[in-house]
């Protein structure tokens, strides 16, 4: 196992997978499996890097990395920033492990490919936060009474998709994930529901 993890292309794609999934969670928050895996990917990634030599200027290209992403998620419309991003992403994993021949440690097939993957994931991840930013928000009252659809289990926690948004929610019963579900009422932040006719 430790071998396995100390592969260059394991770590990079550790790495990478572990950034996306970190991004993904910011855009859906609720269910905390995404965090949990980018947590986890992160870390492994960590120890494999912690473990081989490294290129202390990679580090510190993916460091800096991160404040053109947080000036992306901040500013809508700078897709320049998360340009920027991903480069410091891409320079900065494909080059931070230093190989003792010299040569490059990651696979340039498997970083180019990577990379362009993680690039339209990001911008359709991006279009879509665009989109909903766009729309009218709603109030936590407007959505009273209206009829939506569990995105995961609900009860003690959950999430839904009623009046065009997601909500956390909460239940008096349990209601599975894909269950048609209504808003009842709201206590703090979220909406209490109820599992609705088909």
């Amino acid at each position: 196992m430790e071998i396995f993890l100390l592969n260059p292309n394991v770590a990079y794609l550790m790495l990478v997978t572990g950034f996306l999934l970190a991004v993904l969670a910011l855009f859906s928050p609720g269910t905390g499996f995404l965090e949990i895996g980018a947590l986890f990917l992160l870390v492994l990634a960590g120890y494999s890097v912690a473990t081989q030599p490294v290129n202390w200027w990679a580090l510190i290209i993916l460091v800096l990395g991160v404040f053109p992403f947080l000036l992306a998620l901040r500013r809508s419309g700078r897709w320049w920033y998360l340009l920027i991003s991903m480069v410091a992403l891409v320079v900065g994993s494909v080059f931070l492990i230093r190989p003792q021949d010299g040569a490059l440690a990651v696979n340039p097939w498997l970083a180019l490919i990577t990379s362009a993957a993680s690039i339209g994931l990001l911008w359709l991840i991006g279009t879509r936060g665009m989109e909903a930013l766009r729309r009218p928000k709603a109030s936590q009252d407007d959505v009273i009474g209206k009829l939506g659809v569990a995105r995961t289990d609900v009860q003690m926690e959950g999430t839904v998709y009623v009046g065009g948004e997601e909500w956390s929610a909460r239940s008096e019963t349990f209601i599975p994930a894909g269950s048609p579900v209504k808003a009842v009422r709201r206590e703090g932040l979220s909406i209490i529901v109820e599992k609705a006719e088909e």
